[in-house]
């Protein structure tokens, strides 16, 4: 039986590994957690090397009353640490990200003979890119900032990850180390080849030209090499451009195709060359992604068989191009079946494009759309690598645990029941008399999430309601025709989802998608709180901190964004009506802030300030676009001398009929009149 007194030993070469030592600690923690403090002897349990045990695979064995587990290498070490930790204690891949409670007992009983031997995995490399990592970025635990860090990696390695790109931009240089300790392999952004800082870091007067400065992008792949020759890496070759943009963005002398798969293919092996000559055994992988993957696809691009080809979805879950602006070739993201070399894919749970994407929230797409699309991936044998991205990893964790279980045993590996699945994920962290009514609410998820466009993928997350809704705010504010309001031209940047010529057009095909969110919504979080009634306090508090506050941000979302539509309408008549205007642009106000009070309120233990920097979809930034945009309509209805709409609200300013070439009341501001129209709406008539 494991018990609070259970002693893990190992031998002096295993405790040189601080990635063993690391697990070791954590399966101490479990332990503390799910035990009491008691003078029952617990059994030991024994870490054994064993050469004939393939890679990152493990063998535990109980006998006389000790549990040892048996591997070759240090990731089967960990993989066989965490496997006793959820078997026996019941500690599970996203406890910490899930806050799953746990109820201490006096030991956990392991069965005489027990006997485990794990199998390799179906994907050779596989892991998360922590990216978007917002919310990650300025939070703490305990006062420490690297501890987020360090729970992701230990997820991770629960769900049978070897690899990360430990954060974006700085963060990856940031954590490579505690990575790289942790036992995981190393691979890069498709910005940073070889993991080098970006030019415009290192030299931020500089044009960031190859062909100006060579030696200065060389100086930074070297220093990038040397900095990590001792770790585990998996070396990313490519040229993109500064950031998430290609190169020909700030190089006008790349004006063709042929031009800027020259030099790509060129710069890749520049880079494999210098790799090489540090370490002739490096494996090297490189991004086919957005604008490089149709080059690549056009026959401009030149890449050596032995690098491993990362091919991406969309951000949606769909093995396509991305999106880019208005542009949408969506041209197939896979090899050909039979294809040579070796093929992976970067694959994202969370997404952020500024237009319809979900990053605070679930992918808006079904796990079972996830499931076939891998299916697909693994048909063309696109399995030597998969890099998923995993962003804040706390609002992801469904779809990740259904990635990592297709990551370990392939997508026909022991059969894959969608609703079994969901219903033991469930179970897991909401317990078994919860799991079923908590796992209708976890299946309903995608068929609640708005369909804006033709293609099976083309669901919406929370990006669509505040992206959309600030576009055509911003639309208003800076196309509008005092001449003609109807005829106020259309915002550019919603063009890719409404490509009309006038701004009430766009609404209005924007408000036909967003009445069926906000009232669907509106159903979907019903069904929750009817399921919520039903539970008991602790699986209440859960299903309130792990998926109704998801719920509600797109509720509160939509409805703000719904608000904004009226706005416009109203804003745009041949005679416009701005009063009601403001009116609906204070409702959307309310709306936004509501969702972004509702969120903060599931702040609970560690996880107390997680949501402060939501400022990508950015909830918070919707209501104060919502307030200025009261601003403007209250120019446009009540300047220059704002008495009209005071004086027909409040009481002793003398009325709207009565009109007093003075004024006998001070000016209200937006805040104060708005609710004075409100209660005045709210009213019942007489």
């Amino acid at each position: 039986m494991i018990t609070f007194n259970t002693r893990i030993k190992l031998n002096s070469e295993l405790e040189a590994l601080s990635s063993v030592k690391m697990a070791v600690s954590a399966l101490q923690r479990d332990i503390a957690n799910t035990c009491y403090k008691t003078a029952t002897p617990g059994m030991d349990i024994i870490l054994e090397q064993a050469p004939d045990i393939k890679g990152e695979c493990f063998i535990i064995k109980e006998k006389d009353n000790t549990l040892s587990i048996a591997a070759s290498d240090e990731l089967g070490f960990i993989y066989g640490i965490y496997h006793v930790s959820k078997t026996f204690l019941g500690v599970h891949e996203f406890w910490f990200w899930n806050e799953q409670k746990f109820s201490k007992r006096e030991g956990y009983q392991v069965p005489s003979d027990y006997y485990f031997a794990s199998k390799p995995f179906a994907v050779r490399f596989r892991g998360w890119f922590v990216n978007d990592e917002v919310l990650i970025d300025g939070w703490q635990i305990d006062g420490s900032r690297q501890k987020p860090w360090e729970m992701a990696f230990e997820a991770l390695l629960r769900c049978g990850g070897n690899m990360t790109i430990p954060g974006t931009d700085e963060n990856a240089h940031i954590y490579c180390d505690l990575a790289s300790k942790m036992g995981l392999w190393i691979t890069h952004h498709h910005a940073e080849p070889l993991g080098a800082q970006m030019f415009l870091r290192a030299y931020p007067d500089l044009e960031p030209s190859y062909d100006k400065h060579p030696d200065l992008f060389e100086k930074l792949w070297i220093e990038a090499i040397e900095k990590q020759k001792d770790k585990k890496v998996l070396w990313n070759v490519g040229f993109r451009g500064q950031g998430d943009r290609p190169f020909w963005a700030d190089d006008p002398a790349y004006d063709t195709d042929e031009k800027r798969g020259r030099l790509i293919s060129k710069l890749i092996r520049r880079q494999i060359d210098l790799l090489k000559s540090y370490d002739k055994d490096a494996i090297c992988c490189s991004n086919l992604y957005g604008e490089t993957m149709e080059l690549y696809k056009k026959g401009f691009i030149d890449i050596p068989e032995d690098v491993i080809f990362i091919w991406a979805d969309n951000g949606f879950g769909k093995m396509v191009s991305r999106r880019q602006g208005n542009h949408n070739p969506r041209v197939p993201a896979l090899p050909e079946v039979g294809a040579k070399g070796r093929h992976g894919i970067y694959y994202h749970a969370s997404f952020y494009d500024l237009q319809a994407a979900a990053q605070m929230t679930m992918l808006p797409n079904s796990p079972e759309f996830v499931a076939r699309e891998l299916a697909r991936v693994c048909d063309h044998n696109a399995k030597d690598y998969w890099i998923i991205n995993c962003s804040n990893v706390k609002p992801h964790a469904y779809i990740l645990s259904l990635i990592a279980r297709l990551w370990e045993k392939g997508p026909d590996g022991d059969g894959l029941n969608m609703d079994e699945f969901c219903t033991q994920y469930c179970s897991d962290y909401f317990g078994r008399e919860n799991a079923g009514l908590v796992s209708e609410l976890y299946m309903l998820w995608s068929s609640y999430c708005p369909k804006y466009g033709p293609n099976e993928d083309d669901r919406a997350g929370e990006q669509f309601a505040q992206h959309g809704a600030r576009v055509l705010m911003t639309g208003l504010v800076t196309n509008f025709n005092v001449d003609n309001p109807a005829d106020t031209k259309a915002a550019a940047q919603w063009r890719w989802f409404s490509d009309k010529d006038r701004l009430i057009e766009q609404v209005q095909d924007y408000k036909k998608i967003v009445e069926g969110a906000v009232s669907g919504y509106r159903k979907y979080l019903d069904k929750c709180l009817d399921a919520e009634s039903k539970m008991d306090s602790q699986g209440k508090e859960l299903l309130e901190d792990l998926l109704i506050w998801q719920v509600q941000y797109h509720y509160y979302g939509y409805l703000g964004a719904l608000h904004i539509c009226n706005v416009v309408e109203k804003a745009l008549l041949p005679q416009p009506d701005f009063l009601d205007a403001f009116y609906e642009a204070g409702l959307a106000a309310k709306a936004f802030y509501e969702g972004y009070d509702n969120m903060r309120t599931h702040e609970n233990g560690a996880f107390e300030g997680f949501f402060d920097n939501d400022c990508e979809a950015d909830i918070r930034q919707s209501y104060y676009a919502s307030k200025s945009l009261m601003g403007f309509l209250r120019f446009h209805g009540d300047g220059p001398h704002f008495y009209e709409w005071q004086r027909r609200f409040q009481q002793g300013a003398g009325g709207e009929k009565v009109h007093l070439i003075l004024r006998i009341k001070k000016h209200l501001p937006d805040d104060e009149l708005w609710k004075m129209i409100h209660e005045h709406k709210e009213r019942p008539s007489t």
